[in-house]
């Protein structure tokens, strides 16, 4: 059990106007120490210093000395409340607890959990299965940071520091096997829940105020067009092969991500302003509209897969297996095809922003549009200035000097 050292003392030099000395209780532990005022006072010659009690047996000390029991054991329950829920405790926290000061105070995990049980119930509403999925990770490292550097279950919101912070980026790089991106996005992820609990007027301050964490910029893998050309010639005689095929060229020639194609139905699509089809579809991730004109290799695909009855059973345009499977399925096509890369549905949105789009004078500001990106700066993760973009880009004023 948590051990604080609980004392009384009268206070000689505040003496009351009959004559009576206030009695203050104190708190101690490990050094520090926290005192309050219990609401009685005595007379000095009926107060025993080192027993801490009033002396006698009148019904005056007897009821002085009830009242200091009741403190030691509401005390005692407290401390016993901090032991089972595993929070490391100072006497200034037992001594607000008690006097039920900052009752509204929170914990980061507490906060957190809430978080996360909102989020859960807006699934398929607000939010995608996959974004409540890495806050519950992202949940999870922070209870085991906060276990193993602060020996605690759980942390008060107005301790998470600038330093919190950084000791949290440094725990995730050595005790886990997050590379720098990933332990970026899960130190964004705790911010959402730092900004929020600052909104609710659960903390006084902001760590991240002056807390800077940079994403690394990352070469994201895309097909060339000769791979793309490869991929598209292969014949396949296992027909979970070939659909898997179909879905990955679908995805390099409308830059959809796997959730969104896996869920393409009839009303997704459009006529457009060119009087051909168009896909018009709000992404799961972002929420934002994407309004992709159908290529003809696209649009082929589809036709192949009118009257599949895979996709008449789930009401979709295409056979998209389960993300485990589909990535699965995809490693055998690279060794089946000689592809020296891992493939991805992520591998083809990058090949449709670069390869398909950029590299053929597509504006980056269109390919935005397409991708349904808030910003040109997030299209620019996905899309590479190729060689021969920049060659052409040139080509037009060359004959000006």
């Amino acid at each position: 059990m948590i051990r604080i050292k609980i004392s009384f003392y009268i206070r000689r030099s505040r003496k009351l106007q009959d004559g009576n000395c206030p009695i203050y209780c104190r708190l101690t532990m490990n050094g520090q120490r926290a005192e309050f005022a219990v609401n009685k006072s005595i007379k000095e010659d009926l107060w025993i210093p080192k027993a801490g009690r009033a002396f006698g047996n009148s019904v005056e000390a007897f009821r002085i000395n009830k009242h200091l029991e009741g403190i030691i054991e509401g005390i005692n329950k407290i401390l016993r409340q901090f032991e089972l829920k595993n929070i490391s405790c100072t006497p200034e926290l037992v001594r607000n607890e008690f006097l039920g000061i900052n009752k509204q105070q929170k914990f980061l995990i507490e906060a957190y959990e809430l978080h996360n049980k909102k989020m859960s119930a807006l699934v398929g509403k607000e939010y995608a299965t996959k974004t409540l999925a890495r806050h519950k990770t992202s949940l999870k490292h922070v209870k085991d940071f906060i276990r193993a550097v602060y020996r605690s279950s759980d942390i008060e919101l107005n301790k998470v520091s600038y330093q919190f912070l950084k000791d949290y980026e440094f725990w995730l790089k050595t005790n886990t096997s997050c590379q720098h991106n990933a332990v970026v996005k899960y130190i964004n992820n705790l911010g959402k829940i730092i900004r929020e609990a600052i909104k609710r007027g659960w903390m006084e301050h902001d760590p991240f105020k002056n807390a800077i964490f940079k994403y690394e910029e990352v070469d994201k893998p895309f097909l060339s067009q000769s791979e793309l050309d490869k991929l598209l010639a292969k014949k396949f005689a296992i027909p979970r092969l070939e659909k898997v095929r179909d879905v990955f060229i679908f995805c390099c020639f409308t830059g959809l991500a796997f959730i969104d194609v896996k869920e393409l139905i009839e009303k997704d699509f459009m006529t457009g302003v060119d009087n051909s089809l168009w896909i018009r579809k709000k992404r799961q991730k972002t929420k934002n509209w994407s309004n992709i004109p159908v290529l003809p290799i696209a649009q082929e695909i589809l036709e192949k897969y009118k009257t599949d009855p895979e996709c008449e059973i789930s009401g979709t345009l295409l056979p998209v297996p389960s993300n485990q499977k589909m990535n699965a399925y995809l490693k055998e096509i690279t060794e089946l095809t000689g592809i020296n890369m891992k493939l991805t549905t992520h591998v083809a949105r990058h090949t449709f922003a670069t390869t398909v789009t950029l590299s053929n004078g597509v504006s980056i500001e269109a390919v935005s549009k397409m991708l349904g990106h808030t910003s040109i700066d997030m299209t620019k993760r996905y899309a590479r200035i190729l060689d021969n973009y920049i060659a052409n880009e040139m080509a037009k004023i060359k004959n000006l000097y």
